[in-house]
């Protein structure tokens, strides 16, 4: 594991290995037990798109590990200016230990991990959010005690999101059922890649996909970037909700998860949220310790 690109990438035992790591630094954490694994080392945070989670988890973790986090707006760099990936790249590996870059092209981190010489880590780009993912896996083990056999529901726009919970969920074992409306499906390599697996559902309809769900996830119907498409996507994602009807066909214990912002009464109702906002703030908070196993496994 050199870098952290995208769930693809990852095979089913570094996902648990993370996984388990991040359990113990929490332990440690929440214990005042110091793991100070990344003293000395510095990580360039590249924030291309708007963060809150994704900012302060990675400046938490690292300041946690002993390490030093530097903030770079890309409007305030070269490479807002138009300096190519690959020379920004090449430049901050001799300055670095690492890189999170939170951008919207796959391509920008793909580059970044081609031309630099150091540890690239993927803090979300339009295509996937695996940070974001590996943090979800830790808190459905941390509620349900496992993963493999599990039901998962995806609920919402085939985004980034549903492009990495489908394969990390596929990967650690998870029977996955995805409803999304047509023309907003996930994309065609990640449907590629579910071709190798049985327990995989895509369907239209969301309480079909919610049937027998272990745990449900869902996403804003309009992400960073598509603001312009907010009233279209409206009309096409009507009924696309986690409600009380569709929480009437899960297992009665189902988790709800959400990567927030949320937009109560769109893609969740409030009193569906709020009921499960235990494990969704949970989930926000293993943000900080998934990462920070992510970076001790790349620059530990």
């Amino acid at each position: 594991m050199k870098h952290l690109l995208k769930m693809m990438d990852l095979s089913s035992e570094e996902i648990i290995e993370i996984l388990n790591l991040a359990d113990q630094l929490k332990y440690e954490q929440k214990h005042g037990i110091p793991h100070d694994h990344l003293k000395g080392k510095t990580l360039g945070m590249i924030f291309e798109k708007a963060s809150t989670r994704t900012r302060v988890s990675f400046e938490t973790g690292m300041y946690q590990l002993g390490g030093y986090p530097l903030f770079l707006s890309s409007s305030e760099m070269q490479i807002g200016r138009g300096e190519p990936v690959e020379d920004t790249a090449r430049v901050l590996s001799r300055y670095l230990d690492g890189i999170m870059i939170r951008t919207f092209k796959q391509e920008e981190v793909e580059k970044l991990a081609e031309y630099g010489s150091i540890p690239i880590i993927n803090g979300l780009t339009d295509y996937c959010h695996p940070c974001q993912v590996l943090a979800d896996l830790l808190t459905v083990r941390e509620y349900k005690n496992k993963l493999d056999g599990l039901n998962m529901c995806y609920i919402g726009d085939g985004n980034n999101m549903a492009n990495s919970l489908i394969v990390g969920c596929l990967k650690t074992g998870m029977n996955v059922s995805v409803a999304c409306p047509e023309g907003y499906h996930p994309d065609k390599t990640v449907m590629d890649f579910t071709k190798a697996y049985s327990n995989f559902k895509l369907t239209a309809d969301p309480k079909e996909a919610a049937a027998d769900a272990d745990v449900l996830f869902t996403d804003v119907w309009a992400s960073m970037g598509q603001e312009s498409e907010a009233e279209k996507r409206k009309i096409a994602f009507k009924g696309y909700q986690i409600n009380d009807d569709v929480m009437s066909v899960a297992h009665g214990d189902a988790l709800v998860l959400h990567c927030l912002p949320a937009h109560r009464e769109e893609e969740i109702t409030a009193k569906v949220f709020e009921e499960h906002a235990a494990e969704i703030f949970d989930e926000a908070e293993n943000r900080l310790h998934a990462q920070k196993a992510v970076m001790v496994k790349l620059m530990g």
